[in-house]
Formats: C-alpha cells, structure tokens, sequence
C-alpha cells in the first residue's frame, strides 16, 4: 500500500527554519522531521512511499538522492571514484518524489499525485507531524467501518481557561488537562482511492470541502489516538520535539531502534 507525504507548504510559522530548507527537512536531533514519519510507516512494513513536494522541493529531492550516502559508513577511491561500502545503513525505502506545484493546496496536490497510487487503498499524511500510533490498529480501524475515509483523532492542548468575572478580575487559572482538550486531525489517514473525486483543481484544500463532505455522507470516520503525537509548527514546538526525542522515554523507542 502506497503512502502519500504531503511535504509541499511553505512552514511560515517556523520562518526561522524554512527560509531555507523546507519544513520536512527540518532537523530534530539530527534527522529530518520527514524521517521520523517515514520510520513509523516502516516500523509496520510500509516503506512505498510518494512525496508530495512544492517549495524547496529541489532540497527534499537531493536528500533522498544522497541519503543512502548520508546514512552509511564508506570508502571513496578518489582515482576512480569507486566506492566500498563499510558499514550499510541504508533505509529499505522505495521513495517517489512528485513536483506538485508551488502553491498547489494539499487537495490539489493529491489529486496530481493520483496515477501513483496503486489499488484502492492508500494512507496519507503530513510531513510535519511525528506520532507512535500503531499503523496495524489503524488499517484494522479502517476496514471495519467500510467508510471511504478515516483520519486519526488526536488531542492537542493549547491554551489554559481562565475563569472571569464582568468587571474582568480573574477568578481562576487552570492548565487544560489533555483529555479535556478535543480532538484534531492528526493525519495519518487511510483512505479509497474515490475520494480523490471529491477534488476539484489545485485551490481545493483537502481538509475543507473534501472531509467536510465526506463527514456529511456518514463516509469519514476518525481513529482515536491517545499516545505521543506531536506536530511542528514553530520554533517551540521544534525544541519541545527535539527534548523528547533525546530523552531516554518509552515513547521515542520507535525512532532508536
């Protein structure tokens, strides 16, 4: 089964970064945030993968071209320019990367990603969002329903509630618990290949129209997913992200094995 990256916005919030690399390419202690989503799907035995790329892409395409060189341990003779691998730790990856456009919107960019996409089934996510979910769980999830399209639920705390009174005194402040906190689209989605009908051109952002009229058809359904997500969106969601992942936790084995 195919697996779609989106990897083709701009990352404006995260400018301190993406003024030069592209978001995917962003570095968390020392791989790309692109690797950490690529290595979940592995985990699980899915290593097919499509990219989706738009600004920068040029980057994302030169880095998976010389990744192989990157990752393992070699000899070069200079004379001839033959090279002896040491030490092999290349990813067994097949990994298409597809221009789609500058300012193509993620629906857009789906849809011309279509003839790669093999059978009826395919998973698509984003290249921004890092999680341990369990892909098997998930694909179960998927054909149990028989919808066209599940996403996975995640939670995301954001903000605390601060309790007012009308003159504007604070009466309390308390942190939102995360299983207060309501669910988000987290990506990792499964999806049938006929939900690419619902794509009109390149304006069409997949999580407007599209989802929206899936939910209304009893055709979208959503896997809930409790344990560690975390998407990248600025800079301190960068180095919260690069804390967690050099912390010795349960939760980053997935990524060290």
């Amino acid at each position: 089964m195919k697996v779609l990256i989106l990897a083709g916005g701009y990352g404006t919030r995260l400018s301190e970064e993406t003024s030069a690399i592209p978001k995917p390419l962003v570095e968390i202690a020392g791989k790309p945030l692109i690797w950490y989503v690529m290595k979940t799907y592995s985990h699980y035995g899915f290593n097919d993968f499509v990219v989706a790329c738009g600004y920068k892409g040029e980057l994302l395409k030169e880095y998976f071209a010389h990744m192989s060189r990157y990752s393992s341990d070699f000899t070069v003779n200079m004379a001839n320019h033959d090279m002896d691998i040491i030490k092999d730790k290349r990813e067994k990856w097949k990994v298409t990367l597809i221009d789609t456009g500058l300012d193509t919107l993620t629906g857009g960019r789906m849809r011309r990603l279509a003839k790669y996409i093999d059978g009826d089934t395919f998973m698509l996510t984003y290249g921004d969002g890092v999680s341990d979910i369990d892909i098997d769980k998930l694909l179960t999830f998927h054909k149990s329903h028989g919808g066209k399209a599940t996403i996975t639920a995640v939670r995301m705390p954001r903000f605390g509630i601060v309790n007012l009174e009308k003159s504007g005194k604070v009466l309390s402040f308390q942190e939102k618990r995360l299983e207060d906190s309501p669910f988000i689209n987290g990506g990792f989605m499964v999806l049938s290949k006929s939900v690419l009908d619902y794509i009109k051109d390149d304006k069409t952002a997949f999580e407007t129209y599209p989802l929206q009229k899936l939910a209304e058809e009893g055709e979208l359904y959503a896997y809930k997913h409790e344990g560690f997500w975390k998407c990248v969106d600025t800079l301190r969601d960068k180095r919260e992200l690069e804390d967690i992942m050099n912390s010795n936790d349960d939760k980053v084995k997935l990524w060290k094995a």
